[in-house]
């Protein structure tokens, strides 16, 4: 299992995990959701305590990666298999990412 921390503005918001089946999950931590002046990092992650789960990356975090030429320069030069989404991610979004969101690789 691999996790990684969730920030938006600097601020730690959740923990993105990837299960050993493949499977992901994010949650929200619970300072956060009982924040009323945080907002949600997406749409289609709302603030809430519970806890949402996929068989994929959610799309959210999915379309943070890089694409076409760039996705495979980033592969190449950190021998990260083009499919492993997650390990793309925590590579690339830890400090240069679209809009507020960031993610750290974290011990867990």
């Amino acid at each position: 299992m691999r996790h990684a921390k969730v920030l938006f503005k600097d601020e730690e918001v959740g923990i993105l995990s990837q299960h050993d089946d493949g499977s992901f999950s994010f949650r929200y931590h619970d300072t956060w959701v009982k924040d009323m002046d945080k907002q949600s990092i997406s749409l289609t992650l709302p603030k809430s305590g519970q806890e949402f789960h996929s068989e994929f990356l959610f799309p959210f975090f999915y379309h943070i990666l890089p694409e076409g030429s760039n996705k495979a320069v980033v592969c190449k030069l950190n021998r990260i298999d083009p499919e492993d989404h997650f390990g793309l991610l925590m590579t690339t979004a830890k400090n240069d990412s679209i809009g507020a969101v960031r993610i750290i690789k974290t011990e867990k």
